[in-house]
């Protein structure tokens, strides 16, 4: 339902109506987009200044002079589009900030504005309290996951207020909006934890690793919550994987199933293997664990299919002699007793 999302860069008749008295309709976008900037800034113009731990949106951030990062991001993209220059918003994975509040571990990251000067050159506008620093890892985030963002930040933050009731619908927003949203799948595992709902919890931080194995966060959080179920083994078995794992390494996600399918979860170590078969077509391993993981279904047909997948990329691989072996152990005819 469109009406139950709140678009953070949306805006409002007076906020059009300013943008095109501070900065000219002309121009190259460059020195437009400096304009913007420094009238959002300025104590003369918007006078905007810098308050974390409160997500609001463009219009709220207009309204109060007020805004963190990510509402700054909102509201100089939703300005820069109303003067027709095509800015995004921008992740910065440099920046990230640890703090503990109770039982939940606080990651805060980075997110900026941006627009793409020429092919491979990006112009980073930026609004922080910190030094400013050389960035190397930046990213595109898309509308949908800033939409995305938005929820799951202000989910969280009602989620640190102890609100955890009006919390929840917003997590579940977020991840609705973008399932891929591997934050988002964290923030609502610990309001699932803090409502009581452990099985919820479970399932949510499972889904973050699903979506990227590279999140110490969802480790820690879903090792803790299987100590406090009594499964310590695993959870120990995850806290190792975790200093190995890697988001673009394919055989992250096959340790990953791997150790879904030692605890029965087979359609969880499917999914975890598929993603390993996505990242390399060319490596047998993923096939291969396909069909280990159908085995343990009890799909033999489908077993005997990745099997063939598997084999004709590389029949001497270990995993693709193990899946042989056991189909093979199943379907040898049983000798008879006795002799002739």
């Amino acid at each position: 339902n469109p009406d139950s999302v709140v678009v953070p860069f949306e805006l409002t008749d007076e906020m059009r109506a300013w943008v095109h008295a501070q900065v000219p309709d002309s121009g190259a976008p460059e020195m437009r987009l400096d304009r913007l900037l420094a009238a959002i800034v300025d104590p003369a113009g918007l006078g905007l200044t810098y308050e974390g731990g409160n997500t609001n949106t463009a219009r709220e951030a207009f309204t109060s002079r007020k805004a963190n990062c990510l509402g700054f991001t909102s509201l100089f993209v939703g300005l820069s589009r109303e003067l027709g220059i095509p800015a995004f918003y921008l992740g910065v994975d440099d920046v990230e900030r640890f703090e503990r509040d109770g039982d939940l571990l606080v990651i805060s990251g980075h997110v900026s504005a941006g627009f793409a000067v020429s092919a491979g050159k990006i112009k980073i506008l930026e609004f922080t309290n910190a030094p400013k620093a050389d960035y190397r890892h930046i990213r595109r985030v898309e509308d949908l996951t800033a939409i995305a963002l938005y929820h799951s930040n202000h989910g969280a933050e009602l989620l640190r207020g102890g609100r955890v009731n009006e919390a929840l619908p917003w997590l579940r927003k977020a991840v609705e909006i973008d399932p891929e949203l591997a934050d988002g799948w964290i923030d609502l595992g610990v309001g699932l934890r803090r409502s009581g709902d452990l099985t919820g919890a479970e399932a949510a931080y499972r889904r973050a690793l699903e979506v990227n194995p590279q999140g110490a966060s969802a480790y820690q959080n879903l090792a803790a919550l299987l100590r406090l179920r009594g499964q310590a083994k695993e959870a120990d078995d995850l806290l190792t994987l975790s200093t190995r794992a890697s988001g673009q390494n394919p055989f992250s996600y096959l340790a990953l199933g791997d150790l879904s399918l030692s605890q029965g979860r087979v359609d969880e170590a499917r999914r975890f293997y598929r993603r390993a078969m996505w990242l390399n077509r060319d490596d047998p391993e993923p096939y291969a664990a396909l069909g280990l993981a159908a085995l343990a279904g009890g799909d033999r047909r489908e077993a005997a299919k990745w099997l063939r997948k598997a084999a004709s990329r590389d029949k001497g691989n270990e995993r693709v002699r193990r899946l042989e072996a056991r189909l093979g152990e199943r379907s040898a005819p049983r000798q008879s007793e006795g002799g002739a």
